[in-house]
């Protein structure tokens, strides 16, 4: 009785979780774009340096109580945190849905941090921070041999082919351009999500992110002069690629459970 009515309302447990763990994102965010502490100063705002109260801190609600301003000093509060906080949070609900309380939503929820953090860093100033990449890279291949697949060869194709596909992505463009295209960090972005994936779904998480991509380059190009010359990041597409094709592709995940549910 117990275990089928915590399996029914776990799903809306995970997504007030995801919610709480979207602001910890935001903190993130904020602090690795200015070079700050994550622990020091506490949450205050970026204008008038205002400490926020608990109240102020509640992930959407807050946003929605204060109309979207510092009560301060009336500021704008960038839609960047009750957006963060809801992807957050609607990451964990549709993962507990696909995986229920087990390990894997776990495994998942864990990169999916990674996946939001990096791509709103990639965003704001086109570095996707090798302080999450490279130890999230090593989590990835580790976790893919021992745990989430049952043949070793899966993760490890996924992480070469889909770093080598970027790889040779980037030394082209430079030959033929004579000038940088791709980043180095979606090559370590790539070996990450491959390892995660498996090399079958590469294909998915490219196809998707480029899709993304180029529409929302359409977006860039109208606030921009520069026209087709325009710089978009495209790490935030692959992560998003990435986290649709975990979502919505059959697997061959393990669903050992958690706790024993």
């Amino acid at each position: 009785m117990i275990p089928v009515m915590f399996n029914t309302i776990f799903p809306y447990f995970s997504f007030v979780l995801g919610l709480c763990l979207g602001s910890f994102y935001n903190v993130c965010i904020y602090r690795y774009i200015n070079n700050m502490s994550i622990i020091y100063p506490k949450s205050h705002c970026p204008n008038c340096k205002h400490e926020l109260s608990w109240w102020e801190n509640i992930p959407l609600i807050s946003f929605l109580l204060l109309k979207g301003r510092c009560r301060v000093c009336k500021n704008p509060i960038s839609i960047r945190y009750p957006l963060v906080e809801l992807i957050s949070g609607l990451w964990s609900f549709f993962l507990a849905i696909k995986f229920g309380p087990s390990l894997m939503w776990i495994i998942f929820l864990f990169f999916g941090g990674i996946f939001i953090i990096s791509s709103f860093i990639d965003l704001e100033i086109f570095i996707l921070p090798d302080i999450l990449i490279l130890p999230g890279s090593l989590i990835a291949i580790l976790l893919g041999i021992f745990y989430i697949y049952s043949d070793w060869k899966i993760p490890v194709l996924g992480a070469l082919i889909g770093s080598g596909i970027f790889w040779i992505i980037q030394v082209s463009y430079k030959l033929i351009r004579k000038t940088e295209g791709l980043g180095t960090g979606d090559i370590k972005l790539m070996f990450m999500i491959g390892a995660l994936v498996g090399y079958y779904k590469i294909v998915s998480v490219i196809f998707i992110g480029s899709i993304t991509a180029l529409i929302a380059s359409l977006y860039y190009m109208k606030k921009s002069s520069q026209g087709l010359k325009t710089m978009i990041p495209f790490g935030p597409f692959l992560c998003l690629g990435a986290m649709i094709t975990i979502l919505l592709t059959n697997s061959r995940f393990s669903s050992m459970p958690l706790l024993g549910f």
